[in-house]
């Protein structure tokens, strides 16, 4: 099994997660972060006033499947989420000990 995180721009959320429940992607978990990278940070006027904001938006996407479905959920993600500007996010790939559902106590890939 493999646990896929994905940081994504907002905005792509919809989108990503029509395009994952289309290739059988049966469930996710969605966290609104903050960060930083290429994109760095921008200005804004608030009240007149320029502010640094350091910090960028974006949502953090963990996903565990089957090892055999990982390069096929990176792949969709990746190609979904894609603006072609910077910023557009990163994936990271990590490896499943075990899984367990809590409801009926079953294990690894059928507890996904």
């Amino acid at each position: 099994m493999k646990l896929i995180i994905a940081a994504i721009k907002p905005f792509k959320l919809e989108e990503v997660r029509e395009a994952l429940t289309a290739i059988g992607v049966r469930g996710m978990m969605v966290t609104e972060i903050k960060g930083f990278g290429s994109q760095s940070g921008h200005t804004e006027i608030y009240r007149g006033a320029e502010y640094a904001v350091n910090f960028v938006p974006k949502v953090k996407l963990e996903i565990v499947v089957s090892a055999a479905m990982a390069d096929q959920v990176v792949e969709t993600i990746q190609t979904t989420a894609k603006t072609d500007k910077i910023g557009d996010g990163k994936i990271f790939v990590l490896d499943v000990n075990q899984a367990v559902r809590v409801r009926t106590g079953e294990t690894n890939d059928d507890a996904l």
